[in-house]
């Protein structure tokens, strides 16, 4: 049962999961990794304490040319879990030329939305022309778009979204902020610009790996949670594990009693907008 001061998570979706399996795939960012250069399927998610209804799976960063064998897997694993939407890889720095990957994309039921890792690319390509071109067609397919940046970058992310005001951006990880050196700035004011975009949604996801593995506190985290929501308020919030990578940092459970405890005082019908409502809308889901 949960302490006194949580609430039920009956209605839960997680918005943000990744599986992958590197006899599967290849993905070169896992070498880097050993904690996590082994398989994680469905099956190895324990959720503990929290009734999740589904998940959003996010595209794990395999070789591009293996992107559609991703999708296919995912699609797979869905007949036997409650994998309810699929955000996959897409070439959308290819500008107009990333069409017929969209349009293949779209076709699958499963596919509501595409991320192209912008984290770690050059301001170049963030700002570029045939970035926003990619992004903009998102619109014609009503696909979203997961970015995913570090803390640095969210002002490129502020004028991509202005680019592509008919685009819903998904902002993965709270835009990863640096917790474990407790900085709040200039991240505060970069957060709260992005929000001002009203195509944009924010995830409260992926805290626990920027802070400190192992020393990391609520406490510490809360300062963050608590300026995302008075950005983007209730209704532009939506709540994700990042699981496998928060393995690094945290357990499933423990993610998600952070995030109830930190709604404990939140109104309700705002609260299951966030666990669960959000993502059902922002992504389309079908529950």
């Amino acid at each position: 049962m949960f302490a006194a001061n949580m609430r039920s998570s009956d209605d839960l979706i997680d918005s943000h999961i990744h599986f992958w399996d590197p006899a599967r795939l290849h993905y070169e960012w896992l070498e880097a990794i050993p904690a996590l250069r082994r398989p994680f399927a469905p099956t190895a998610v324990q959720t503990g304490r929290h009734d999740v209804a589904g998940y959003v799976f996010v595209q794990a960063d395999c070789r591009a040319d293996e992107a559609w064998a991703e999708v296919s897997w995912v699609g797979e694993l869905a007949r036997d879990h409650p994998i309810l939407g699929l955000v996959a890889y897409a070439g959308l720095h290819q500008g107009a030329a990333a069409r017929a990957e969209l349009e293949r994309l779209a076709a699958h039921p499963l596919v509501v939305g595409v991320r192209r890792l912008l984290q770690g690319e050059p301001d170049s390509l963030l700002i570029s022309e045939r970035l926003a071109a990619g992004v903009g067609l998102l619109a014609e397919f009503d696909l979203t778009f997961d970015a995913c940046v570090t803390h640095a970058q969210l002002p490129a992310v502020t004028r991509l979204a202005a680019r592509c005001p008919d685009v819903t951006i998904v902002l993965d990880h709270l835009g990863k902020p640096d917790v474990a050196g407790g900085r709040l700035d200039p991240w505060r004011a970069d957060l709260a610009a992005l929000a001002g975009r009203p195509n944009v949604v924010c995830k409260l996801s992926g805290l626990t790996t920027e802070a400190d593995h192992r020393t990391w506190t609520p406490a510490v985290l809360r300062p963050y949670l608590a300026h995302a929501l008075e950005c983007f308020g209730a209704e532009r919030c939506l709540v994700g594990s990042d699981w496998p990578v928060a393995t690094l940092a945290t357990s499933y459970e423990r993610w998600f009693d952070v995030v109830l405890e930190f709604l404990a005082d939140v109104p309700a019908p705002e609260r299951e907008a966030i666990l669960s409502g959000n993502a059902a809308r922002v992504y389309r889901l079908a529950r």
